[in-house]
């Protein structure tokens, strides 16, 4: 899955809570921002889809920020639980799309996302075919919706230059692997 997808499944969980406690919502938003997105440092910095995925080891964390938050309720207390809720969804649902290959679509990898509980890489479920494919996109404007419905300004602009992004990516996915597969 891309990344504003996995941003968006954050986004719709920190919609939650600002449904039940506006003032926690932005700081929610913001931990789901970095939450969703981070794992995908890891494109960067080790190996993709394995060093900063925990799609198992994440969950036990989760849950206790979320305990610490509902028993201590404050900005940060929300913020980070909902930052680390969003962290583990990417992990997890990353076993939803395909490989972690240039090209997914054609099926060379099998592996989607590493398990350190397992100790193996679990295998892509397609799902989503790939990142940016058309379902991919699809999910991005459904998780969305909550975040526009009980939002407003400012993390309403952002929703949308998220689901823009992934407009643009998942209309150009396929076209720019030939940029990526000559800089290797």
């Amino acid at each position: 899955m891309m990344s504003p997808t996995h941003v968006g499944a954050g986004l719709a969980v920190a919609s939650v809570v600002a449904s039940y406690e506006p003032a926690y919502g932005v700081p929610a938003a913001i931990g789901a921002l970095v939450g969703g997105a981070l794992p995908d440092v890891d494109l960067f910095v080790g190996e993709h889809r394995k060093t900063l995925h925990f799609p198992v080891l994440a969950w036990p964390a989760a849950v206790v920020a979320v305990g610490v938050a509902i028993s201590r309720p404050s900005g940060v207390a929300w913020g980070l639980a909902v930052g680390v809720v969003a962290f583990a969804l990417h992990a997890a649902s990353d076993v939803l799309g395909a490989g972690e290959e240039l090209r997914p679509w054609e099926r060379t990898n099998p592996y989607a996302v590493y398990c350190h509980a397992c100790r193996r890489w679990l295998r892509a479920r397609y799902v989503f075919r790939y990142d940016g494919a058309p379902e991919d996109l699809l999910a991005t404007g459904v998780l969305a919706l909550p975040v526009v419905v009980v939002f407003d300004g400012t993390v309403e602009l952002v929703v949308a230059a998220i689901v823009l992004v992934g407009m643009v990516y998942a209309a150009l996915r396929k076209r720019i692997v030939p940029y990526f597969e000559s800089m290797l």
